[in-house]
């Protein structure tokens, strides 16, 4: 008896719809942490590192960032990208041994604890050096206690329980033996050289430790009364300057002309009212700035007596503009290749003490070298008039005192970009004084050396090459002495006799133990120099030198004893850090090892970018526009995060800002839901169901053959370590291969044909394939979620997706001519579906099933398809292939498809109604019904 109308069979319980554990919401936040606990009591590190043992190494060593605040968003983007790196590289079939690190010395630690130290009313200076390095060292340990977890808390696999910190005692014993090593080979000297100096922090600074920001800063235009020329016409004339910097007025010692420059003798006839100058001034001033000059003095009528070129100066003296003040010495005028006619005067005053042109040209002509400033900015008994006053504070007084001799030309202001201590923001001056340096160009040629280095390394992207290389080629000896207290000490002793340091090795060896046995702290110890320069020195005639060395020294050397002392390979596979390290630890590390090894300590450099907000500007939190990694973790979760990473170009700026993360979360959401319907689609599957690949039909062979792609582009990646579109190309390969083309096209077979069908059976075949490829390749990135999908799949209490490797695709998948016509099968199936999409739009439709629509084919085009595999992969209920005139162009037509709606697969066919006992469905149907009975 068959269902009336009235009482037709609900089939919907026939259907084999997805089934899965997995859900459809992330709700990483709170999933996340759970993961965490999970995989530190399995010891999935730890286990990783046993089972890889014998495995090809690949070492990613670890710039270490500073233990200093909490972590930013670029923290987050630099240890992600470096994490999903070492992942890959690990799945990919390598040793990949992760050492994180932290660079804990330095100005900033003792920045704020001196600021702790002024809010309590202390004086730093009372307090005992030991007890000082003993609350930098608690502060360091407490922001490298916090940014640890906060790394874990990202998914960032590493030997945390291992972590490197250069206060370590074996790393600051290291770091001595390093120092010591260019101390031997006759690299390290102490000379006087002009430095970058922070009045307010009262130490050198290395470049990479400024910062440039717009300043306003007072302008000065001096006169220097000549005294001595060759030319008699000359004689009582003014050479007229020009300078930003008023201050080091009291530290000038000559002035610099350019030989080939053309000067004016510039006779003055009228003054505007205000002007400094007077009726028959005489002034020496280059013609091509002399226009310029006349309106900022305020020259009205003047004749040029005559054009001269610079070199007619030679033998030339002048009078300093503060003489009989103090000042009553002779001013050379001296020829200076440096001198040009882009701004000012066409002279440029020399202060020998105060910049590296006047450095250099003094040092050439035997100028002395005054010191005018003190540590603290303030000027000397050497400035005389001027002792005690700030530099920044003295342009005032300099300018009356000129202007009570008469020599002041004019004054002004200039907004220009200035250097700025990174740490303080405080502008910073130019100031010769005796510091430690590394030769660049001495017989151990550690400047050739490195840029032959640099030639060999592998840079991603390859702009970096030219950039460090650059840098490099310009750069001055490097000045590693830090006046400071927190840090490494440069363990050398200096004869008082001679001037000369002490290079015994034994010494170096007595340190390097004693270090590593009681930490540096033992350079300050009471009795330290007696204990280190040994029984048959007397301390008495040595300087036991005091300086630290320069933080970028440290990490520039943890190559040796993170690589070497723990047995991974040197060099390392890959340094990666922002762009900025060009000048930082890309630079001292491949110094600092080409001078202590020989090679540089990386094989390949990658370099990526800032982090912008959405408006492409940088993050302050004064502007309100930075983007916490520790709120996105709260909202999001971290696989947001990470995805964010991967779905830039990091060598590029990238932005972050709430859109964006917004967009990045629609991103997962369609991967997770990939995974999710992967998952439903395979339950209950068993190897039993596998096809072999010669017996799966065209579309499926098509999916693996997109496997061998990706496949070798992410192999690729890892071998190079260029990631940039790697993973938006698996989105995509998610979202419009599978869930926009083969599973919408599948969902048919799998939904509702019998379970044994041959078509079902391939279908799950390559979901199996699938689930296991993208859950495998999505591990190094979304760390989470990935092993959420192969749990929900393979439960295994001791497992993950971790402890696996990459998926082996078999390159016999590779198929381009197959590629190549599901390509153009696309395309044309682009047609049908327009077509489609005018039916619904009208009305005439609701379901593509119910549409029998066709295709005029002409040439090749007409044997791609059988007209039910078009259906198929229209996904309508019938089809029809017409052949159109040769040469003709494709077209798709509308028409409706004739018969019933199937009531279980919703197919609109003929044969509906034919069978007595389910009348309501199509033959298929009925079988795969029967099949369940």
């Amino acid at each position: 008896m068959t269902d009336s109308p009235a009482e037709a069979r609900d089939y919907r319980g026939t259907v084999f719809l997805p089934k899965t554990s997995f859900p459809m919401k992330g709700d990483l936040p709170k999933r996340e942490p759970a993961m965490l606990e999970r995989w530190a009591r399995l010891n999935i590190w730890e286990r990783l590192r046993a089972q890889s043992k014998g495995r090809e190494t690949f070492v990613l060593h670890d710039g270490p960032p500073y233990a200093n605040g909490n972590l930013h968003i670029g923290h987050a983007l630099n240890k992600i990208l470096k994490d999903v790196i070492n992942r890959a590289a690990q799945m990919a079939g390598k040793d990949a041994n992760y050492v994180p690190g932290w660079d804990c010395h330095g100005l900033p630690i003792e920045w704020k604890v001196e600021e702790e130290y002024r809010a309590k009313g202390r004086d730093k200076d009372a307090v005992p050096v030991l007890d000082f390095r003993a609350e930098c060292r608690a502060y360091a340990q407490h922001w490298l206690d916090v940014q640890r977890e906060e790394f874990i808390r990202l998914g960032v696999f590493g030997d945390w329980a291992n972590r490197y910190a250069t206060m370590d005692f074996d790393s600051e014993a290291a770091i001595a033996g390093e120092i010591g090593k260019f101390l031997l080979n006759g690299s390290l000297y102490r000379g006087l050289r002009p430095v970058m100096w922070s009045p307010v922090e009262k130490t050198a600074l290395a470049e990479a430790e400024i910062e440039y920001h717009d300043h306003v800063s007072p302008t000065l235009h001096a006169k220097f009364r000549i005294l001595k020329a060759a030319a008699k016409d000359l004689l009582g004339a003014d050479v007229v300057i020009w300078t930003t910097t008023p201050w080091t007025m009291p530290g000038n010692r000559a002035v610099a002309y350019g030989p080939e420059v053309d000067y004016a003798l510039l006779h003055v006839e009228g003054v505007a009212e205000g002007s400094l100058l007077k009726v028959g001034d005489r002034l020496l001033v280059a013609l091509p700035l002399l226009p310029g000059f006349e309106k900022e003095a305020g020259i009205g009528a003047h004749t040029v007596r005559r054009v001269l070129k610079g070199a007619e100066l030679e033998g030339a003296i002048a009078a300093h503009p503060l003489r009989g003040r103090g000042y009553d010495f002779d001013v050379p005028l001296l020829p200076g290749d440096f001198v040009t006619t882009e701004a000012g005067t066409g002279f440029v005053h020399i202060a020998p003490g105060h910049g590296e042109d006047d450095f250099n040209l003094g040092r050439q002509f035997g100028l002395p070298i005054p010191e005018t400033v003190n540590d603290d900015g303030t000027f000397t008994m050497h400035a005389p008039g001027f002792e005690g006053l700030h530099v920044f504070k003295a342009h005032t007084a300099i300018y009356a005192a000129m202007r009570e001799a008469g020599t002041l030309a004019a004054t002004g202001k200039l907004t220009h970009s200035y250097p700025h201590s990174w740490r303080s923001k405080k502008p910073v001056i130019f100031r010769t004084t005796p510091q430690w340096f590394i030769g660049m160009d001495d017989a151990n040629a550690i400047r050739a050396k490195a840029r032959e280095a640099i030639a060999r390394t592998h840079f991603v992207p390859e702009a970096g090459r030219n950039r460090l290389d650059s840098m490099i080629a310009a750069r001055p000896d490097w000045c590693i002495s830090r006046q400071r207290a927190w840090g490494v000490p440069i363990p050398v002793f200096v004869s008082k006799q001679s001037g000369e340091p002490l290079r015994d090795p034994a010494i170096i060896e007595r340190v390097v133990e004693a270090f590593r046995a009681e930490g540096a702290d033992a350079w300050y110890k009471p009795g330290a120099a007696a204990r280190f320069l040994g029984p048959d020195r007397d301390p008495a005639l040595y300087e036991q030198v005091m300086d630290i060395v320069d933080v970028w020294f440290e990490s520039g050397s943890t190559h040796a004893f993170v690589l070497r002392q723990r047995g991974l390979p040197f060099p390392a596979d890959l340094y990666l850090e922002g762009s900025d390290q060009h000048r930082g630890w890309f630079h001292s590390s491949l110094l600092e090892s080409v001078g202590t090894n020989g090679v540089a300590p990386f094989k390949a450099v990658l370099t990526h970018g800032f982090t912008l907000d959405e408006q492409g500007r940088k993050m302050s939190k004064s502007l309100g526009n930075t983007t916490a990694p520790q709120d996105v973790l709260k909202q999001y979760g971290a696989d947001i995060l990470r995805l964010w990473v991967m779905n830039t170009d990091v060598t590029e700026d990238q932005r972050i800002g709430p859109e964006i993360l917004k967009q990045q979360a629609e991103l997962y959401r369609r991967i997770r839901n990939t995974l999710r319907w992967l998952l439903g689609s395979l339950d209950g599957f068993s190897d039993a169901e596998t096809v072999p690949y010669a017996e799966l039909p065209e579309l499926e062979r098509w999916v693996l053959h997109r496997l061998t792609e990706l496949d070798a582009r992410i192999r690729r990646a890892v071998e190079t370590h260029d990631w940039t579109g790697v993973y938006p190309e698996i989105h995509h390969f998610c979202a419009t291969d599978l869930s926009a083309f083969y599973f919408d096209i599948r969902k048919d077979a799998l939904y509702c044909d019998r379970p044994d069908s041959a078509r079902r059976r391939a279908a799950r075949t390559v979901l199996d394939v699938l689930h296991r490829c993208l859950c495998k390749w999505l591990a190094p990135v979304l760390v989470f979620t990935a092993e959420e999908a192969w749990l929900a799949r393979f439960p295994d209490e001791e497992g993950s997706v971790h402890l696996l490797d990459f998926m082996f695709v078999p390159e016999g998948w590779k198929d381009e001519a197959l590629a190549a016509k599901w390509a153009r099968i696309r395309e044309l199936r682009g047609l049908v579906t327009a077509e489609l999409e005018k039916a619904r739009a009208a009305g005439t439709i609701g379901s593509s099933l119910q549409a029998a629509p066709g295709l005029c084919l002409a040439g090749p085009d007409a044997g791609l398809l059988a007209p039910e595999a078009w259906a198929e992969v229209a996904i309508t209920s019938g089809f029809a292939v017409l052949a159109a005139p040769e040469g003709a162009a494709p077209s798709a037509a509308f028409a409706p498809a004739p018969g019933a709606k199937c009531a279980r697969c919703w197919r609109v066919l003929p044969e509906v109604g034919r069978s007595a006992k389910h009348p309501t469905l199509c033959l298929r149907c009925e079988d795969a019904v029967e099949s369940q009975a």
